[in-house]
């Protein structure tokens, strides 16, 4: 093998995964949407914005995509002030542009002109440095489905409670 920068031997060092810490979640879209295919997608954030996500102040609860003028905005997510932000802080709940290639947001706008499927994010997570969602096109779930959904969980519980305990 030839040998690198440093004496060490191509290919030896290993790739390292980028550091993943979750910031955020929307547990209540798992609950309410049939999950079709997720993507990741960057987030374009003002400097204040990104202070406030890296300590976790950041809010899913009844967020959305959208499409507009082919780009796609998240809306609806609540990052709070930074609290150490100054005059120039942002505002809370302004539309925040995901970055996404164009054939994956015209994939998404094609799919969500269908009956019953929209965009949600599932979560904000810092990858690296860098600040991602991962939405999902989504389907609406029907009543029953949310109680069998619940039922099945609520089972396989009991299930796991049993076979710890050793009676069955």
């Amino acid at each position: 093998m030839a040998m690198a920068r440093g004496g060490r031997e191509k290919g030896t060092e290993k790739e390292k995964a980028p550091y993943v810490r979750e910031l955020a979640s929307n547990r209540r879209a798992r609950h309410d949407y049939h999950i079709l295919e997720s993507f990741e997608a960057g987030l374009r954030l003002s400097g204040t914005e990104v202070k406030a996500a890296r300590t976790g102040k950041v809010q899913l609860k009844d967020s959305f995509v959208e499409v507009r003028n082919g780009e796609a905005w998240l809306i609806g997510v609540h990052i709070s002030p930074y609290s150490h932000g100054n005059r120039e802080n942002h505002l809370p709940e302004r539309d925040r542009k995901l970055l996404l290639k164009k054939r994956q947001i015209d994939r998404l706008f094609g799919r969500t002109q269908l009956k019953g499927q929209t965009v949600v994010p599932l979560s904000v997570y810092l990858k690296g440095n860098w600040i991602k969602v991962e939405v999902a096109l989504a389907q609406g779930k029907k009543q029953y489905d949310k109680r069998e959904a619940t039922k099945e969980r609520e089972l396989d519980r009991e299930a796991a409670a049993a076979v710890k305990t050793g009676k069955w």
